[in-house]
């Protein structure tokens, strides 16, 4: 049972990710050659200045997750409701805050921001932010339930149509030219509907009645979980809003043109370890410490592999795709190599220290680990804002850069010792061999570089060749390496098969 559920979240969680990363790179080239680099720059400003309205959230979510797989473990209803009445009361409150922190952006954000009328981006603000109130006023608890029940694959669905649907309209609305204000309330409208239907069907499906709970669960480390929190939401909103009060719109809009790409491969590669969080957690709640390690060391072998091919993938093919991405887009320079690699690999590091940082999670160590996570804050802030002014670009991608490779160090040394109870050196081999594998295949791929990149057929033969060569490399070292290991996992899928 719990294989199946892990199946189907990655596979949903993967479908998800596909339909995600095309929309995403349509919709925006659409509002770009329509309105302009520097409206699709507001936009994303925008956006990631009202992504900080979610350190209110102090990092409950993965906390609420924690303790809901006791109960869930043991059909403790009683236990289940008190904990999710505890998770409503919190998250309603954050709602009620962000109407204010609304209306203090809408008076200071336009003081920052040249080249647009107040009151034409006071009303995007208020649009846009629309989304994420319903999110927290309605929807996220029984979200965070649902993936603690190792169900994520239910939101995925709904995810997936509801991002459809926002395509295609978008694509007409802006085919007729209509304001964009107007094409961001429909988009906003149709994500409203993601929390009600996930609600409904929690509802209808396990009968849960948070009404009538009368003990609110207190949440012991809520506040340690915060540290965790402030460090993901700084890596996901901290370099366009430095680009935004430093540089300009354009800046910003050029770095979500980048992020798209290197953004969409990590949600992609994210989705390999949706649901195994809720999957080691159940395992720590039943006490299967052995089966945990043996189970997260064979899964790590197959991800690191993985990842491997699609980050090196993404490193060599990168320009070349903004190239074909953005030859109609005239109004700025959008080909910045230096900048695109130094990306890549920050989101690199994000991604192959994510098992770790699940592992973490599920074991509820937040107090343990958030002196990490305070200072990897800090060093994505500091050097960001410091190496902004002399690089420009570049310098923000450099303290994410640094502050994400601070960060996987933390998470190596902290789940080796302190819940898998082995060595850190081995997995600090693999990350050697993953860069070696990188820096090999980047080497000759140089051999490669004579190609003109007018069209996306052209990019695609392209991209095969590199997938090959990636592929080959990948192979043939993880083999050599870790024949072994290899061996054991092939001949545990073939006894699978059998049975």
């Amino acid at each position: 049972m719990r294989r199946k559920k892990i199946i189907k979240n990655i596979f949903s969680s993967f479908i998800l990710q596909f339909i995600t990363i095309l929309c995403g790179f349509i919709v925006p080239k659409y509002i770009i050659e329509t309105y302009g680099s520097e409206v699709n720059g507001l936009i994303a400003s925008i956006t990631k200045f009202l992504g900080y309205i979610v350190l209110l959230e102090s990092g409950f979510g993965p906390v609420i997750k924690s303790l809901l797989y006791k109960p869930i473990a043991e059909k403790n209803k009683e236990e289940l409701e008190s904990v999710l009445k505890s998770s409503e009361i919190f998250f309603r409150n954050i709602a009620k805050i962000f109407i204010l922190y609304i209306l203090i952006l809408c008076f200071v954000y336009p003081l920052f921001i040249n080249g647009f009328d107040t009151f034409f981006t006071i009303s995007l603000i208020i649009i846009i932010s629309i989304s994420t109130f319903s999110e927290y006023f309605f929807g996220i608890t029984y979200k965070l339930y649902l993936q603690s029940e190792q169900k994520a694959y239910i939101t995925s669905y709904v995810e997936i149509v509801a991002t459809i649907v926002n395509a295609v309209s978008v694509i007409i609305l802006v085919y007729y030219k209509c304001d964009i204000r107007i094409v961001k309330l429909v988009t906003v409208l149709i994500f409203l509907l993601r929390p009600i239907c996930q609600n409904m069907y929690v509802r209808k499906k396990y009968r849960l009645d948070l009404k009538k709970v009368k003990k609110v669960k207190k949440i012991e480390q809520k506040w340690d979980g915060m540290a965790q929190h402030i460090a993901s939401v700084i890596h996901e909103n901290t370099d366009i809003v430095v680009l935004s009060i430093f540089l300009n719109l354009k800046e910003v809009s050029v770095y979500s043109i980048y992020f798209l790409v290197v953004g969409g491969v990590r949600s992609f590669s994210q989705s390999l370890s949706t649901g195994l969080d809720a999957s080691w957690g159940d395992m720590l709640a039943r006490k299967e410490y052995d089966g945990l390690n043996k189970k997260f060391n064979t899964y790590k072998i197959l991800y690191d592999m993985i990842i491997s091919i699609i980050f090196i993938c993404t490193l060599v093919l990168i320009i070349p795709f903004i190239k074909v991405y953005t030859k109609d887009i005239t109004d700025y320079n959008y080909i910045r190599p230096v900048f695109g690699y130094i990306l890549v690999l920050a989101e690199f590091i994000w991604v192959i220290r994510q098992p770790y940082n699940d592992l973490i999670k599920a074991s509820g160590h937040f107090r343990q680990t958030r002196k990490g996570a305070i200072l990897e804050a800090f060093i994505n802030i500091a050097l960001s804002i410091i190496l902004v002014n002399i690089f420009g670009l570049v310098g923000v991608a450099i303290g994410t850069f640094v502050a994400m490779l601070f960060r996987m160090i933390d998470f190596i040394n902290y789940s080796s010792k302190n819940i898998l109870k082995v060595n850190p050196c081995s997995q600090y081999i693999r990350i050697i061999i993953i860069f070696v594998e990188f820096i090999i295949v980047f080497v000759i791929c140089r051999f490669l570089n004579n190609v003109l990149f007018d069209s996306y057929l052209v990019w695609i033969k392209y991209a095969f060749v590199i997938f090959m060569i990636t592929l080959t490399v990948v192979l043939s070292i993880n083999y050599i390496v870790y024949r072994k290991e290899i061996s054991n996992i092939i001949n545990g899928l073939k006894k699978n098969k059998k049975i």
